[in-house]
């Protein structure tokens, strides 16, 4: 009887292809590069904040080249990297000779344990060789990365000595495509390549659990130790990384990774640049995606104030058909949506033209990288008079859902933009949210908050 040969899948590391054999979706890539001694990336915090175990991947980058995207190895699963290509902090040594990142790292004193800088550097090391980047490197692309002991001083005097990169094999990566990924089956992972497989995989796997970037689900893996009978991965469904700007609306593609969005739509209106630089880290961007933030329904999730304000609707497919939800009408309860088992997020839609006037806000113990106590957005447009003709007003973290206030919306519609009429959406907003409390804040405090960003919204754009 013929013996079957253990599934198994291949990515390259450090440019050597290397192969997984059996590979179980509950071990992380970051376990696996450490079992094969490459210890620099280390286990901080393992959910995606402090950057110990932050790798780098090559991702694509428009006009057919490539760029080195950071990315948090504890949440991937090994299962994950297949196809990929991936440089640790030991890959970066050419011909014995440290990079640039590694050195100015060095020279600035900007390593004291040690424990956190191999993921500084490879943060320094894909801002270093980002495509178009002129002048120093930004050392806000480092924002993914904790540091414990050191102080951020140096650090950010390494990043800010860092100029072009010089020319050598990094350089010359850049200039060739990205590995295009293909479809893998493994007894509890699989990865289709087009939608109608991967629908046709939902209805066969009863219980199979969507993953698109896996910043929610590695985390619930890490620190809860949760598994899944079979994980279905987005990631290589073209069909779902799109990005279409037009006249009357813009389409997002539910799996493309809001790092991506953030670089390929150039002209996006302020709030979505203010927006981009509040949804957690560089590393946690390039892997989440809007489809996932909003599909978790987590009531806390900072996409879908920004979304709801800007009137979004929800594409949704299923083996029966596909059909648009506005997004105001998705959220169903405490993590629940109106999708059913079989049905997946395909895209959101965004009208244009945009609100005139457009805010968003996150209150959070920490400004950058943290998770919302309240957020919240805002949108109005006006007439000539002053009067405002459309009003939305979002929130998160005041329901068991992400929500609109309907009632201040009403109140201010027709009104004209004064003091007056804030007070009143204000007194509205106090009669409707229902917010509850917990470790981030009580009830009061976050219906106080609320209110204060409606009055912060109106100070801001009373002109």
């Amino acid at each position: 009887m013929a013996v079957m040969a253990p599934p198994s899948i291949g990515f390259v590391v450090n440019g050597s292809p290397v192969r997984a054999e059996s590979p179980s979706s509950g071990v992380t890539l970051l376990d696996f590069l450490r079992e094969r001694g490459l210890t620099g990336s280390k286990e901080g915090c393992a959910e995606g904040e402090c950057g110990a175990c932050a790798v780098a991947m090559v991702g694509p980058e428009s006009g057919g080249g490539s760029a080195y995207r950071v990315v948090n190895s504890c949440l991937l699963s090994v299962a994950q990297a297949a196809g990929h290509e991936i440089y640790t902090v030991e890959g970066l040594v050419s011909n014995d000779r440290l990079a640039e990142a590694q050195r100015a790292m060095a020279a600035a004193g900007g390593s004291q344990c040690g424990y956190c800088t191999p993921g500084f550097v490879v943060s320094l090391f894909a801002e270093h060789h980002r495509p178009g980047r002129t002048g120093p490197c930004d050392p806000l692309a480092m924002a993914g990365n904790l540091c414990r002991c050191t102080g951020y001083r140096p650090i950010r005097d390494a990043a800010l000595a860092l100029d072009a990169p010089a020319t050598g094999p990094f350089v010359d990566r850049l200039s060739r495509p990205a590995p295009r990924l293909d479809a893998v089956t493994l007894p509890d992972f699989s990865r289709p390549v087009t939608l109608d497989a991967c629908l046709a995989l939902l209805d066969e796997r009863p219980g199979a659990v969507l993953i698109a970037g896996g910043t929610d689900l590695g985390v619930e893996s890490n620190l809860r130790g949760r598994r899944w009978p079979h994980l279905v991965s987005l990631e290589a469904i073209d069909e779902l990384r799109g990005l279409t700007v037009s006249a009357g609306s813009v389409r997002i593609g539910a799996a493309l990774p809001l790092g991506d969005l953030e670089r390929q739509w150039s002209d996006a209106p302020p709030v979505l640049g203010e927006w981009f630089t509040l949804f957690a880290s560089p590393s946690i961007r390039n892997r989440a995606t809007l489809g996932g933030n909003l599909a978790t329904a987590s009531p806390i999730g900072d996409s879908a104030p920004l979304l709801l304000a800007l009137d979004a609707s929800v594409h949704i497919a299923g083996r029966n058909g596909r059909r648009v939800v506005p997004l105001d009408a998705f959220f169903t309860a405490y993590r629940r949506t109106v999708l059913t088992a079989s049905e997946i997020v395909t895209a959101i839609d965004l009208p244009m033209p945009f609100p005139a006037q457009t805010r968003f806000f996150k209150v959070a113990k920490r400004r950058l990288d943290d998770i919302s106590t309240v957020a919240a957005a805002f949108a109005i447009d006006r007439d000539p008079g002053g009067r405002v003709l459309h009003a939305r007003i979002a929130f998160g973290g005041v329901a068991a859902t992400p929500v609109r206030s309907l009632e201040a919306e009403t109140t201010l519609v027709g009104q004209p933009w004064t003091e007056t009429s804030v007070e009143r959406a204000r007194r509205a907003l106090e009669r409707t949210l229902k917010p509850i409390s917990d470790a981030r804040g009580s009830a009061t405090y976050r219906l106080q908050v609320a209110g204060s960003l409606l009055e912060k919204f109106y100070w801001e754009t009373r002109s």
